[in-house]
Protein backbone atom coordinates (compact mmCIF):
# COMPACT_ATOMS: atom_id res chain seq x y z
CA UNK A 1 0.00 0.00 0.00
CA UNK A 2 1.54 3.27 -1.36
CA UNK A 3 1.79 5.91 1.76
CA UNK A 4 0.60 9.47 1.09
CA UNK A 5 2.12 12.87 2.31
CA UNK A 6 0.03 14.54 5.22
CA UNK A 7 -1.94 17.65 3.88
CA UNK A 8 0.86 20.32 6.10
CA UNK A 9 3.62 17.99 3.82
CA UNK A 10 1.58 18.47 0.84
CA UNK A 11 1.24 22.51 1.66
CA UNK A 12 5.21 22.83 1.86
CA UNK A 13 5.99 20.92 -0.89
CA UNK A 14 3.48 23.31 -2.91
CA UNK A 15 5.01 26.55 -1.50
CA UNK A 16 8.39 25.81 -1.99
CA UNK A 17 7.70 25.00 -5.50
CA UNK A 18 6.12 28.10 -6.27
CA UNK A 19 8.97 29.83 -4.66
CA UNK A 20 11.80 27.22 -6.69
CA UNK A 21 10.10 28.78 -9.92
CA UNK A 22 9.99 32.10 -8.40
CA UNK A 23 13.80 31.78 -8.06
CA UNK A 24 15.23 30.55 -10.85
CA UNK A 25 14.64 34.07 -12.97
CA UNK A 26 17.62 35.63 -15.33
CA UNK A 27 19.08 38.36 -14.81
CA UNK A 28 17.34 41.37 -17.09
CA UNK A 29 18.57 41.97 -20.07
CA UNK A 30 18.42 43.93 -23.21
CA UNK A 31 16.58 46.68 -21.48
CA UNK A 32 17.10 49.87 -22.02
CA UNK A 33 15.51 52.98 -20.39
CA UNK A 34 12.94 54.74 -22.86
CA UNK A 35 12.94 51.86 -25.93
CA UNK A 36 10.30 49.74 -27.06
CA UNK A 37 10.65 46.25 -28.18
CA UNK A 38 9.49 43.83 -31.38
CA UNK A 39 8.94 41.52 -28.43
CA UNK A 40 9.48 41.73 -24.74
CA UNK A 41 9.84 38.44 -22.05
CA UNK A 42 8.56 39.72 -18.48
CA UNK A 43 9.16 36.49 -16.60
CA UNK A 44 7.88 34.96 -12.99
CA UNK A 45 6.05 38.12 -11.89
CA UNK A 46 2.66 37.86 -9.64
CA UNK A 47 -0.31 39.87 -11.46
CA UNK A 48 -2.80 41.74 -9.88
CA UNK A 49 -4.99 42.57 -12.60
CA UNK A 50 -7.68 44.94 -13.30
CA UNK A 51 -10.77 42.69 -13.25
CA UNK A 52 -11.19 42.66 -9.85
CA UNK A 53 -9.45 39.16 -8.84
CA UNK A 54 -6.99 38.10 -6.24
CA UNK A 55 -3.19 38.11 -7.51
CA UNK A 56 -2.04 34.99 -9.45
CA UNK A 57 1.14 34.10 -10.01
CA UNK A 58 4.09 33.44 -11.00
CA UNK A 59 3.54 34.18 -14.38
CA UNK A 60 4.95 35.17 -17.66
CA UNK A 61 3.78 37.99 -20.20
CA UNK A 62 4.69 38.77 -23.54
CA UNK A 63 4.37 42.19 -25.49
CA UNK A 64 5.45 42.77 -28.95
CA UNK A 65 6.09 46.56 -30.10
CA UNK A 66 2.85 48.10 -28.25
CA UNK A 67 0.16 44.55 -26.95
CA UNK A 68 0.62 42.26 -24.92
CA UNK A 69 0.72 39.29 -26.90
CA UNK A 70 0.40 36.30 -24.14
CA UNK A 71 -0.34 35.89 -20.84
CA UNK A 72 0.74 32.49 -19.41
CA UNK A 73 2.08 30.39 -16.22
CA UNK A 74 5.41 31.22 -16.00
CA UNK A 75 8.12 28.92 -17.38
CA UNK A 76 9.86 27.84 -14.77
CA UNK A 77 13.13 26.22 -16.59
CA UNK A 78 16.91 27.41 -16.01
CA UNK A 79 17.53 27.99 -19.91
CA UNK A 80 13.68 29.30 -20.55
CA UNK A 81 13.88 32.32 -22.64
CA UNK A 82 17.63 31.38 -23.44
CA UNK A 83 17.56 32.91 -27.17
CA UNK A 84 14.72 36.35 -26.22
CA UNK A 85 16.93 39.30 -26.88
CA UNK A 86 14.51 41.47 -24.31
CA UNK A 87 14.05 40.27 -21.17
CA UNK A 88 12.93 41.76 -17.89
CA UNK A 89 13.27 39.06 -15.04
CA UNK A 90 9.80 40.01 -12.80
CA UNK A 91 11.15 37.44 -9.79
CA UNK A 92 9.27 38.38 -6.79
CA UNK A 93 7.61 41.26 -8.38
CA UNK A 94 4.14 41.92 -9.06
CA UNK A 95 2.61 43.34 -12.49
CA UNK A 96 -0.61 45.48 -12.59
CA UNK A 97 -2.42 47.19 -15.53
CA UNK A 98 -0.91 51.21 -15.87
CA UNK A 99 -2.99 52.83 -13.77
CA UNK A 100 -5.26 55.13 -15.55
CA UNK A 101 -5.83 58.99 -14.01
CA UNK A 102 -9.30 60.08 -15.18
CA UNK A 103 -9.43 63.76 -14.21
CA UNK A 104 -6.13 65.87 -15.11
CA UNK A 105 -5.63 68.93 -16.43
CA UNK A 106 -2.36 69.83 -18.55
CA UNK A 107 -0.32 72.44 -17.27
CA UNK A 108 2.02 74.24 -18.18
CA UNK A 109 2.59 77.19 -16.36
CA UNK A 110 0.91 77.80 -13.04
CA UNK A 111 0.13 81.27 -11.74
CA UNK A 112 2.12 82.73 -15.44
CA UNK A 113 4.82 81.29 -13.63
CA UNK A 114 6.23 78.55 -16.28
CA UNK A 115 6.36 74.91 -15.49
CA UNK A 116 7.07 72.46 -18.14
CA UNK A 117 4.68 69.44 -19.03
CA UNK A 118 7.67 67.21 -18.55
CA UNK A 119 7.45 67.93 -14.93
CA UNK A 120 3.90 66.57 -14.94
CA UNK A 121 4.58 63.25 -17.26
CA UNK A 122 7.45 62.38 -15.75
CA UNK A 123 6.09 62.11 -11.89
CA UNK A 124 2.79 60.42 -13.20
CA UNK A 125 5.05 57.44 -14.98
CA UNK A 126 6.68 57.16 -11.95
CA UNK A 127 3.53 56.42 -9.53
CA UNK A 128 2.46 54.22 -12.38
CA UNK A 129 -0.08 56.27 -14.28
CA UNK A 130 -0.20 55.64 -18.06
CA UNK A 131 -3.16 57.11 -19.62
CA UNK A 132 -4.58 60.41 -18.27
CA UNK A 133 -8.08 61.96 -19.25
CA UNK A 134 -7.23 65.75 -19.24
CA UNK A 135 -10.65 67.78 -18.39
CA UNK A 136 -9.89 71.10 -19.57
CA UNK A 137 -6.85 72.26 -20.72
CA UNK A 138 -5.57 74.76 -23.49
CA UNK A 139 -7.41 72.68 -26.44
CA UNK A 140 -4.57 72.61 -29.15
CA UNK A 141 -1.61 72.32 -26.43
CA UNK A 142 -3.51 69.83 -25.47
CA UNK A 143 -3.92 67.63 -28.51
CA UNK A 144 -0.15 68.78 -29.47
CA UNK A 145 0.51 66.72 -26.21
CA UNK A 146 -1.14 63.58 -27.15
CA UNK A 147 -0.01 63.33 -30.81
CA UNK A 148 3.82 63.45 -29.25
CA UNK A 149 2.63 60.68 -26.68
CA UNK A 150 1.17 58.72 -29.36
CA UNK A 151 4.43 59.50 -31.46
CA UNK A 152 6.26 58.11 -28.55
CA UNK A 153 8.41 61.34 -28.80
CA UNK A 154 8.37 62.38 -25.21
CA UNK A 155 8.01 60.04 -22.39
CA UNK A 156 4.28 60.91 -21.16
CA UNK A 157 0.92 58.53 -20.47
CA UNK A 158 -1.11 58.13 -23.13
CA UNK A 159 -3.26 61.10 -23.14
CA UNK A 160 -7.22 61.36 -24.01
CA UNK A 161 -8.93 64.99 -24.38
CA UNK A 162 -11.92 66.11 -22.96
CA UNK A 163 -12.73 69.69 -24.34
CA UNK A 164 -15.06 72.15 -22.25
CA UNK A 165 -18.04 73.29 -23.99
CA UNK A 166 -20.40 75.94 -22.83
CA UNK A 167 -22.91 78.70 -24.44
CA UNK A 168 -25.38 80.84 -23.24
CA UNK A 169 -28.12 79.04 -24.95
CA UNK A 170 -28.99 75.65 -26.39
CA UNK A 171 -27.93 76.19 -29.69
CA UNK A 172 -24.31 77.99 -28.85
CA UNK A 173 -24.36 75.17 -26.83
CA UNK A 174 -25.08 72.59 -29.32
CA UNK A 175 -22.42 74.68 -31.66
CA UNK A 176 -19.66 74.58 -28.58
CA UNK A 177 -20.13 70.45 -28.82
CA UNK A 178 -19.26 70.71 -33.02
CA UNK A 179 -16.64 72.64 -32.87
CA UNK A 180 -14.81 70.46 -30.04
CA UNK A 181 -15.12 67.50 -32.02
CA UNK A 182 -14.08 69.14 -35.18
CA UNK A 183 -10.91 70.34 -32.82
CA UNK A 184 -10.11 66.43 -32.24
CA UNK A 185 -12.05 66.35 -28.54
CA UNK A 186 -12.10 62.25 -27.21
CA UNK A 187 -15.02 63.68 -24.98
CA UNK A 188 -16.79 66.87 -23.42
CA UNK A 189 -15.89 68.33 -19.95
CA UNK A 190 -19.33 70.74 -18.85
CA UNK A 191 -19.59 72.66 -15.91
CA UNK A 192 -22.62 73.91 -13.78
CA UNK A 193 -25.29 75.18 -16.52
CA UNK A 194 -29.11 76.04 -16.83
CA UNK A 195 -30.55 72.82 -17.34
CA UNK A 196 -32.17 73.43 -21.18
CA UNK A 197 -28.64 74.15 -22.24
CA UNK A 198 -27.05 71.49 -20.27
CA UNK A 199 -29.98 68.90 -22.28
CA UNK A 200 -28.87 70.38 -25.44
CA UNK A 201 -25.25 69.69 -25.08
CA UNK A 202 -25.38 66.15 -23.56
CA UNK A 203 -27.96 65.23 -26.23
CA UNK A 204 -25.72 66.86 -29.19
CA UNK A 205 -22.15 65.33 -27.48
CA UNK A 206 -24.31 61.63 -27.31
CA UNK A 207 -25.04 62.12 -31.33
CA UNK A 208 -21.39 62.99 -32.25
CA UNK A 209 -20.32 59.86 -30.02
CA UNK A 210 -18.89 62.33 -26.95
CA UNK A 211 -18.48 61.14 -23.61
CA UNK A 212 -19.36 63.51 -20.85
CA UNK A 213 -17.95 64.47 -17.46
CA UNK A 214 -19.81 66.64 -15.86
CA UNK A 215 -18.15 69.04 -12.92
CA UNK A 216 -21.94 69.91 -12.01
CA UNK A 217 -20.94 73.09 -9.50
CA UNK A 218 -24.04 75.02 -7.18
CA UNK A 219 -26.15 75.44 -10.23
CA UNK A 220 -29.84 74.89 -11.27
CA UNK A 221 -28.83 71.45 -12.46
CA UNK A 222 -27.67 68.41 -10.12
CA UNK A 223 -26.86 65.17 -10.15
CA UNK A 224 -30.70 64.05 -11.17
CA UNK A 225 -30.23 65.97 -14.31
CA UNK A 226 -27.12 64.19 -14.85
CA UNK A 227 -28.69 60.65 -14.83
CA UNK A 228 -31.67 62.00 -17.12
CA UNK A 229 -29.97 63.49 -19.92
CA UNK A 230 -27.33 60.92 -19.83
CA UNK A 231 -24.00 61.83 -18.80
CA UNK A 232 -21.54 60.03 -18.15
CA UNK A 233 -19.69 60.97 -15.44
CA UNK A 234 -19.80 63.28 -12.24
CA UNK A 235 -16.70 64.67 -11.46
CA UNK A 236 -15.95 65.05 -7.56
CA UNK A 237 -19.20 65.30 -5.94
CA UNK A 238 -20.81 68.25 -6.33
CA UNK A 239 -24.66 67.93 -7.58
CA UNK A 240 -25.18 64.83 -5.53
CA UNK A 241 -25.49 65.54 -2.07
CA UNK A 242 -27.41 68.73 -3.26
CA UNK A 243 -29.92 66.81 -5.10
CA UNK A 244 -30.89 64.95 -1.73
CA UNK A 245 -31.46 68.34 0.31
CA UNK A 246 -34.74 69.50 1.33
CA UNK A 247 -34.28 73.18 -0.28
CA UNK A 248 -31.29 75.25 -0.84
CA UNK A 249 -28.35 74.08 2.01
CA UNK A 250 -27.74 76.65 4.91
CA UNK A 251 -26.09 79.17 3.37
CA UNK A 252 -25.55 82.43 5.65
CA UNK A 253 -26.81 85.26 3.77
CA UNK A 254 -23.07 86.67 3.34
CA UNK A 255 -22.36 83.70 0.97
CA UNK A 256 -20.90 84.50 -2.35
CA UNK A 257 -20.31 81.59 -4.14
CA UNK A 258 -17.53 83.37 -6.42
CA UNK A 259 -15.78 84.23 -2.89
CA UNK A 260 -13.63 80.76 -2.71
CA UNK A 261 -13.19 81.06 0.88
CA UNK A 262 -16.92 80.70 0.86
CA UNK A 263 -17.30 78.20 -1.60
CA UNK A 264 -14.93 75.67 0.15
CA UNK A 265 -15.72 76.46 3.90
CA UNK A 266 -19.39 75.84 3.27
CA UNK A 267 -18.98 72.81 0.56
CA UNK A 268 -17.20 71.09 4.14
CA UNK A 269 -20.76 71.34 5.74
CA UNK A 270 -22.99 70.16 2.92
CA UNK A 271 -23.12 66.33 3.14
CA UNK A 272 -24.72 66.38 6.35
CA UNK A 273 -27.48 68.43 5.15
CA UNK A 274 -28.42 65.80 2.41
CA UNK A 275 -31.40 63.78 3.88
CA UNK A 276 -30.53 60.13 3.74
CA UNK A 277 -33.88 58.61 2.42
CA UNK A 278 -33.31 61.13 -0.50
CA UNK A 279 -29.61 60.61 -1.29
CA UNK A 280 -29.89 56.51 -1.38
CA UNK A 281 -32.88 57.25 -4.28
CA UNK A 282 -30.03 59.65 -6.10
CA UNK A 283 -27.07 57.16 -5.95
CA UNK A 284 -29.79 54.43 -7.38
CA UNK A 285 -31.38 56.96 -10.26
CA UNK A 286 -27.58 57.50 -11.08
CA UNK A 287 -26.50 53.12 -11.12
CA UNK A 288 -30.14 52.94 -13.06
CA UNK A 289 -28.86 55.31 -16.34
CA UNK A 290 -25.42 54.27 -16.21
CA UNK A 291 -23.50 57.30 -14.85
CA UNK A 292 -19.89 56.91 -12.96
CA UNK A 293 -18.76 58.16 -10.41
CA UNK A 294 -15.26 60.22 -10.22
CA UNK A 295 -14.73 60.99 -6.48
CA UNK A 296 -11.43 62.81 -6.48
CA UNK A 297 -11.36 62.46 -2.89
CA UNK A 298 -7.88 63.36 -2.15
CA UNK A 299 -8.11 66.68 -4.35
CA UNK A 300 -10.09 67.81 -0.87
CA UNK A 301 -7.94 66.45 1.27
CA UNK A 302 -6.03 69.20 2.54
CA UNK A 303 -9.12 70.56 3.79
CA UNK A 304 -9.15 67.61 6.98
CA UNK A 305 -5.59 68.78 8.03
CA UNK A 306 -4.05 72.29 6.41
CA UNK A 307 -0.73 71.94 8.02
CA UNK A 308 -0.11 67.99 7.25
CA UNK A 309 -1.09 69.40 3.33
CA UNK A 310 1.38 72.15 3.68
CA UNK A 311 4.14 70.08 4.61
CA UNK A 312 4.10 66.40 2.75
CA UNK A 313 7.55 64.83 2.50
CA UNK A 314 7.47 64.62 -1.37
CA UNK A 315 7.77 68.70 -1.43
CA UNK A 316 11.28 68.89 -0.14
CA UNK A 317 12.78 67.32 -3.23
CA UNK A 318 9.83 67.35 -6.34
CA UNK A 319 7.79 70.46 -5.69
CA UNK A 320 8.27 72.58 -9.08
CA UNK A 321 8.88 76.33 -7.64
CA UNK A 322 5.58 77.34 -10.10
CA UNK A 323 3.28 75.28 -8.28
CA UNK A 324 4.95 75.96 -4.58
CA UNK A 325 4.34 80.21 -5.51
CA UNK A 326 0.65 78.81 -7.00
CA UNK A 327 -0.31 77.09 -3.55
CA UNK A 328 0.27 79.89 -1.37
CA UNK A 329 -3.43 81.51 -0.40
CA UNK A 330 -4.67 83.82 -2.27
CA UNK A 331 -7.82 85.21 -3.55
CA UNK A 332 -6.77 85.41 -7.22
CA UNK A 333 -6.12 82.29 -7.85
CA UNK A 334 -8.56 78.55 -7.72
CA UNK A 335 -7.94 76.63 -4.95
CA UNK A 336 -6.12 79.08 -2.62
CA UNK A 337 -8.38 79.40 -0.29
CA UNK A 338 -6.55 78.24 2.72
CA UNK A 339 -5.88 81.84 4.55
CA UNK A 340 -8.35 81.66 7.81
CA UNK A 341 -8.81 78.11 7.81
CA UNK A 342 -9.53 76.83 11.25
CA UNK A 343 -10.32 74.00 13.48
CA UNK A 344 -13.40 73.78 13.17
CA UNK A 345 -13.27 73.78 9.20
CA UNK A 346 -11.34 70.70 9.68
CA UNK A 347 -13.49 69.04 11.66
CA UNK A 348 -16.58 69.77 9.46
CA UNK A 349 -14.45 68.47 6.85
CA UNK A 350 -13.70 64.96 8.71
CA UNK A 351 -17.21 64.20 8.78
CA UNK A 352 -17.86 65.51 5.22
CA UNK A 353 -15.42 63.05 4.36
CA UNK A 354 -16.92 60.74 6.38
CA UNK A 355 -20.80 60.51 4.71
CA UNK A 356 -18.75 61.26 1.82
CA UNK A 357 -17.08 58.38 1.75
CA UNK A 358 -19.98 56.28 2.83
CA UNK A 359 -21.96 57.39 -0.48
CA UNK A 360 -18.89 56.41 -2.64
CA UNK A 361 -18.95 52.92 -1.06
CA UNK A 362 -22.83 52.69 -1.31
CA UNK A 363 -22.80 53.61 -4.75
CA UNK A 364 -20.40 50.80 -5.40
CA UNK A 365 -22.80 48.46 -3.53
CA UNK A 366 -25.47 49.44 -5.71
CA UNK A 367 -23.50 48.08 -8.67
CA UNK A 368 -22.47 51.69 -9.58
CA UNK A 369 -18.87 52.03 -11.46
CA UNK A 370 -16.12 53.73 -9.36
CA UNK A 371 -13.09 55.62 -11.26
CA UNK A 372 -9.91 57.05 -9.79
CA UNK A 373 -8.25 60.48 -10.29
CA UNK A 374 -6.32 63.03 -8.27
CA UNK A 375 -7.22 66.53 -10.01
CA UNK A 376 -3.65 67.95 -8.94
CA UNK A 377 -2.13 71.23 -9.38
CA UNK A 378 -4.68 72.90 -6.65
CA UNK A 379 -4.84 72.52 -3.35
CA UNK A 380 -1.42 71.54 -1.82
CA UNK A 381 -1.69 68.46 -3.98
CA UNK A 382 1.12 67.34 -6.45
CA UNK A 383 0.61 64.86 -9.46
CA UNK A 384 0.86 61.39 -9.03
CA UNK A 385 1.45 61.32 -5.50
CA UNK A 386 -1.81 62.63 -5.00
CA UNK A 387 -3.35 59.97 -7.37
CA UNK A 388 -2.03 57.40 -5.16
CA UNK A 389 -3.41 59.31 -1.75
CA UNK A 390 -6.74 58.70 -3.84
CA UNK A 391 -6.25 54.88 -3.97
CA UNK A 392 -5.47 54.88 0.22
CA UNK A 393 -8.70 57.22 0.28
CA UNK A 394 -11.00 54.57 -1.22
CA UNK A 395 -9.52 51.97 1.13
CA UNK A 396 -9.95 54.63 3.60
CA UNK A 397 -13.95 54.64 2.36
CA UNK A 398 -14.07 51.05 2.48
CA UNK A 399 -13.04 49.43 -0.65
CA UNK A 400 -10.90 46.43 -0.49
CA UNK A 401 -7.42 46.53 -1.93
CA UNK A 402 -8.52 44.55 -4.80
CA UNK A 403 -11.40 46.66 -5.47
CA UNK A 404 -9.52 49.92 -5.62
CA UNK A 405 -6.70 48.76 -8.18
CA UNK A 406 -9.83 47.80 -10.67
CA UNK A 407 -11.54 51.11 -9.84
CA UNK A 408 -7.73 52.86 -11.10
CA UNK A 409 -7.36 50.43 -13.68
CA UNK A 410 -10.96 48.57 -15.18
CA UNK A 411 -13.61 50.93 -13.80
CA UNK A 412 -11.76 53.83 -14.95
CA UNK A 413 -11.34 52.23 -18.93
CA UNK A 414 -14.68 50.93 -18.53
CA UNK A 415 -16.13 54.49 -17.97
CA UNK A 416 -14.03 56.21 -20.79
CA UNK A 417 -15.48 53.41 -23.37
CA UNK A 418 -11.87 51.59 -23.12
CA UNK A 419 -12.64 48.69 -21.71
CA UNK A 420 -11.64 46.24 -24.84
CA UNK A 421 -8.29 47.54 -24.72
CA UNK A 422 -7.13 48.91 -21.60
CA UNK A 423 -7.12 48.46 -17.79
CA UNK A 424 -6.55 44.75 -17.94
CA UNK A 425 -3.21 42.54 -17.98
CA UNK A 426 -4.87 40.55 -21.07
CA UNK A 427 -3.62 39.31 -24.42
CA UNK A 428 -4.63 41.63 -26.88
CA UNK A 429 -4.55 44.86 -24.26
CA UNK A 430 -2.11 47.80 -25.24
CA UNK A 431 0.97 47.24 -23.23
CA UNK A 432 0.39 49.57 -20.40
CA UNK A 433 1.96 47.46 -17.53
CA UNK A 434 3.72 48.12 -14.01
CA UNK A 435 5.98 46.60 -11.92
CA UNK A 436 7.00 47.06 -8.36
CA UNK A 437 9.23 44.32 -6.04
CA UNK A 438 6.35 45.31 -2.92
CA UNK A 439 2.92 43.96 -2.43
CA UNK A 440 0.24 46.82 -3.33
CA UNK A 441 -2.22 44.95 -1.70
CA UNK A 442 -0.40 45.15 1.75
CA UNK A 443 0.25 48.29 1.19
CA UNK A 444 -0.71 50.99 -1.55
CA UNK A 445 2.18 53.52 0.43
CA UNK A 446 4.70 50.73 -1.54
CA UNK A 447 3.80 52.62 -4.93
CA UNK A 448 5.07 55.85 -3.99
CA UNK A 449 8.24 56.78 -5.39
CA UNK A 450 9.68 57.77 -1.74
CA UNK A 451 8.97 54.44 -0.96
CA UNK A 452 8.35 53.16 2.48
CA UNK A 453 10.74 53.72 5.46
CA UNK A 454 11.18 50.22 7.32
CA UNK A 455 13.47 48.62 9.64
CA UNK A 456 16.04 45.78 8.42
CA UNK A 457 18.71 44.58 11.02
CA UNK A 458 18.29 47.56 13.30
CA UNK A 459 18.91 50.03 10.00
CA UNK A 460 16.52 52.11 8.10
CA UNK A 461 16.01 51.31 4.78
CA UNK A 462 13.50 52.33 1.96
CA UNK A 463 11.00 49.92 0.40
CA UNK A 464 8.66 49.79 -2.61
CA UNK A 465 8.38 52.32 -5.54
CA UNK A 466 7.44 51.44 -8.82
CA UNK A 467 10.83 50.18 -10.39
CA UNK A 468 9.54 49.98 -14.14
CA UNK A 469 6.68 51.37 -16.15
CA UNK A 470 5.64 50.43 -19.37
CA UNK A 471 3.69 52.36 -21.52
CA UNK A 472 2.43 51.48 -24.89
CA UNK A 473 5.18 49.31 -25.17
CA UNK A 474 7.76 52.27 -24.03
CA UNK A 475 9.74 50.69 -20.77
CA UNK A 476 10.50 53.23 -18.10
CA UNK A 477 13.01 52.50 -15.26
CA UNK A 478 10.89 54.71 -12.93
CA UNK A 479 13.77 55.36 -10.17
CA UNK A 480 15.94 57.39 -13.39
CA UNK A 481 12.54 59.21 -14.45
CA UNK A 482 12.46 60.29 -10.58
CA UNK A 483 15.70 61.17 -10.45
CA UNK A 484 15.19 63.89 -13.61
CA UNK A 485 12.26 65.54 -11.88
CA UNK A 486 14.35 65.93 -9.35
CA UNK A 487 16.97 67.66 -10.78
CA UNK A 488 14.34 69.68 -12.83
CA UNK A 489 13.08 71.26 -9.45
CA UNK A 490 16.67 71.95 -8.40
CA UNK A 491 17.38 73.81 -11.62
CA UNK A 492 14.15 75.46 -11.45
CA UNK A 493 14.38 76.42 -7.91
CA UNK A 494 18.27 77.89 -8.81
CA UNK A 495 16.84 80.10 -11.16
CA UNK A 496 14.61 81.68 -9.15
Amino acid sequence: MRKTLPAAALLLLFVFSIRSSMSFGAESRGIEHGRRYDRLVIRNVVVIDGKGTPARGPMGVIVEGNKIAGVRGANARPDAYRDEAHVLDGTGMYLLPGLINSHVHLHDERGGIAQPFEYEYKIWLSCGITTVRDVGSDAKKAVAERRKSQEGAVAAPRIYVYMVAGGRTPEEGRKAVRTVKEQGADGVKIFGMDRDIMAAIVDEATKLGLKVAHHIAVEETDARDAAEFGVDTIEHWYGIPDAALKGSQDFPPSYNYNNESDRFRWAGRLWREADPDKLEDVLEEMVDQGVGWIPTLSTYEACRDMTRARNLPWFDEYLHPALEEYFKPSPARHGAFSWGWSTEDEIAWKENYRLWMKAVRDFAGMGGVVGAAEDAGFIYTLYGFTYLSELELLQEAGFHPIDVIQCATGNNARLMGLENELGRVRQGFLADLILIDENPLANFKYLFPTGVLDIKDGKAVTRGGIKWTIKDGFVYETPQLMREVKEMVAKARAAR
